[in-house]
């Protein structure tokens, strides 16, 4: 994904938080509780390629930062979390099996991949 299709998603919801009308209702969706924006081609108006999305998740991992409060000390825990095992990772604050809070997920591409 280009930073310059996701500076314009993050623009639209921005947006869209801060007025109080329906103005991008064209553009921004509600769907399960949450706000979408739909893109079905790429900054140069090409179709999405499957193979390149799966293979470009597939090598992706997260830190994901998560706040805890340990004997009165708020300790900072950063998991590294392979794509393949985000959900299997965010269930776990579910089922309560690892408690905080989250503070932030950040992509980024360990060396050696791809």
């Amino acid at each position: 994904m280009t930073d310059e299709l996701n500076e314009k998603v993050i623009n639209l919801f921005q947006k869209h938080n801060k007025s109080k009308n329906d103005i991008h209702d064209d553009v921004i969706k509600f769907f399960e509780g949450f706000h979408y924006v739909k893109i079905s081609r790429d900054k140069n108006g090409k179709k999405f390629k499957y193979d390149y999305l799966k293979q470009y998740a597939e090598n992706c991992h997260y830190i994901v930062r998560v706040m805890r409060k340990v004997n009165d000390e708020v300790i900072l825990y950063n998991y590294d979390v392979p794509n393949t095992d985000l959900y299997k990772f965010l269930e776990k604050f579910e089922n309560n099996t690892l408690n905080g809070m989250i503070i932030e997920i950040d992509k980024y591409f360990p060396d050696g991949l791809a």
